[in-house]
C-alpha cells in the first residue's frame, strides 16, 4: 500500500521559498501569478492491508515525524 502525504506551509506562514518562486515566475513573464506556495511530497510504501488501520499510522506518521502542525497543513492519499 502507498501513502501520499501533501504538505505546504500554512495560510498565513512566511514562506521565502514560495515567494523566490513567485518572483521568478513574474520574470519569466507570467504576470498572473498571484502567490506560490513551496511544500513537500512524501511516499511511504507500507505492507499492511487494512485500508483503516492505514489511516491511523499515516495520521500517526504526520504527527510524529513528517509535519509540523504549527506552521504546515497536510492532506494525505492511501493508494491500494
Amino acid at each position: 500500500m502507498l501513502i501520499k502525504f501533501y504538505i505546504k506551509p500554512r495560510k498565513g506562514v512566511l514562506d521565502p521559498q514560495g515567494r523566490a518562486v513567485s518572483e521568478s515566475l513574474k520574470s519569466l513573464g507570467f504576470s498572473d501569478v498571484k502567490d506560490v506556495k513551496v511544500g513537500k511530497y512524501i511516499e511511504v510504501y507500507i505492507e499492511n492491508k487494512d485500508k483503516e488501520k492505514a489511516v491511523e499510522e499515516a495520521k500517526e506518521m504526520a504527527r510524529k515525524a513528517l509535519v509540523n502542525d504549527l506552521i504546515e497543513d497536510y492532506e494525505f492519499e492511501i493508494v491500494e
